[in-house]
């Protein structure tokens, strides 16, 4: 998924992360400036689903319209990821391993 917020709200006439921030609180949304430079310029780690209700509201949009849809991106396993990349797209993310959290190694697979 690729997150589509900035240029939503550009659409909509709201072309600073402040004035989205205002808008935002106005409807019971208060977003720590942090965070709402996170969501404005990047992609958020988490959002809470009411969270996004309100910026629906706010904006005016649909859900589609802040979050694109990627399936080129995603691979089935087995399949090897370099052939599924497109000519000068950067590169795919690492494999993510899972840990855990004391430090110990997982069982073999």
């Amino acid at each position: 998924m690729r997150w589509n917020l900035r240029l939503t709200a550009a659409n909509k006439g709201i072309w600073k992360a402040s004035e989205l921030q205002r808008s935002l609180a106005d409807h019971g949304l208060v977003i720590s400036a942090g965070k709402m430079s996170g969501l404005w310029s990047g992609q958020p780690v988490s959002l809470k689903l009411e969270d996004l209700d309100v910026i629906c509201v706010v904006l005016g949009c649909e859900i589609g319209e802040l979050l694109i849809p990627e399936p080129q991106n995603v691979a089935r396993p087995g399949e090897d990821s370099t052939v599924r990349a497109a000519v000068g797209s950067p590169a795919p993310a690492p494999a993510v391993v899972p840990r855990r959290r004391d430090g110990r190694s997982l069982p073999p697979m």
